[in-house]
């Protein structure tokens, strides 16, 4: 199935179909805390989180590849403060996400051999999003 990211108004980006989903069993949706009174009894608290999944899509040097053109845009996205995406295409779920700014939204590494860029030039990328 293919990965779509789809702006509100701009259009849509089809992602590379092999991005893996690193880190899709990682996030914990329950959170728990615990505390002792002062007679020493447990006390147990536990929520369920309403939002803020992280998703990271990685490809290698070898899978997944991005085209630069593709990364402008993907960048300037990226850019623009709040802006919630759809992304389509992963575990058949659509998805309502935003550009994780906490360490980097995009990596990307160049695996082309020219050193003038081409929009068409492959990229081995990792973009991070959280869902909302």
């Amino acid at each position: 199935m293919s990965l779509t990211l789809t702006h509100p108004t701009a259009g849509a980006i089809d992602l590379p179909d092999q991005l893996a989903w690193e880190d899709e069993f990682s996030w914990q949706r329950v959170v728990q805390s615990t505390e002792y009174t002062t007679t020493g009894a447990l006390i147990i608290d536990s929520w369920v989180k309403q939002s803020g999944r992280p998703i990271k899509l990685a490809g290698s040097e070898k899978r997944a590849w991005c085209e630069r053109g593709d990364l402008l845009t993907l960048r300037t996205w990226a850019e623009t403060p709040g802006l919630q995406l759809t992304l389509t295409g992963l575990r058949g779920i659509a998805r309502t996400v935003v550009f994780d700014q906490s360490g980097g939204a995009i990596d990307a590494t160049d695996i082309g051999e020219d050193a003038d860029k081409a929009d068409s030039d492959p990229y081995a990328v990792t973009l991070k999003f959280l869902e909302l």
